[in-house]
């Protein structure tokens, strides 16, 4: 039980310290000029990923982590540090576009677009299988898939948009 808790108090914290800088980064791009599209569906995102952590301390806490899982999930950590640092001040929760920056095209959006997508996907579905809750990880993977499926259209349109401006 206490392996769980220091899991799920890890996430919860690393969550909610990105909530802080995204915030702070939202702040200064929007300064510089930048201007965010997507808010309409940005409170369901949270909400999703609120209900994600909410259940797994309803549901996870009595669980044994399965190493295998974890060492997944703490390997998704390092990826995720990797997008962070890449991104800088321009990393946020929110679709934020500055007009006259390039795109980022090092780190790891040399291999794939949206590589934060792409971890936090790995993560819906990764921490609960750690705790041995296959249902719930596919039921958050799906839901989070239709949720992503709206963000990537919208973050796409603002992207090009940004491009056309230029």
């Amino acid at each position: 039980m206490l392996a769980s808790i220091a899991l799920l108090t890890f996430v919860t914290i690393q969550r909610l310290g990105e909530l802080v800088l995204s915030r702070r980064n939202t702040a200064a791009l929007l300064a510089k000029g930048a201007r965010e599209t997507g808010a309409e569906h940005y409170p369901y995102m949270v909400a999703l990923h609120a209900a994600w952590i909410g259940g797994l301390w309803l549901l996870a806490l009595d669980r044994p982590v399965n190493l295998v899982w974890f060492g997944t999930f703490m390997l998704l950590q390092i990826l995720r540090l990797w997008v962070l640092a890449t991104l800088k001040e321009r990393w946020t929760t929110r679709i934020i576009v500055l007009p006259e920056a390039p795109l980022v095209r090092s780190g790891p959006y040399r291999f794939i677009r949206h590589p934060n997508y792409a971890i936090v996907a790995g993560e819906i579905a990764v921490l609960p299988l750690a705790f041995g809750m296959p249902l719930y990880a596919g039921a958050f993977t799906i839901l989070n898939a239709l949720m992503l499926a709206i963000r990537i259209r919208a973050e796409n349109a603002a992207l090009k948009t940004a491009m056309i401006l230029k």
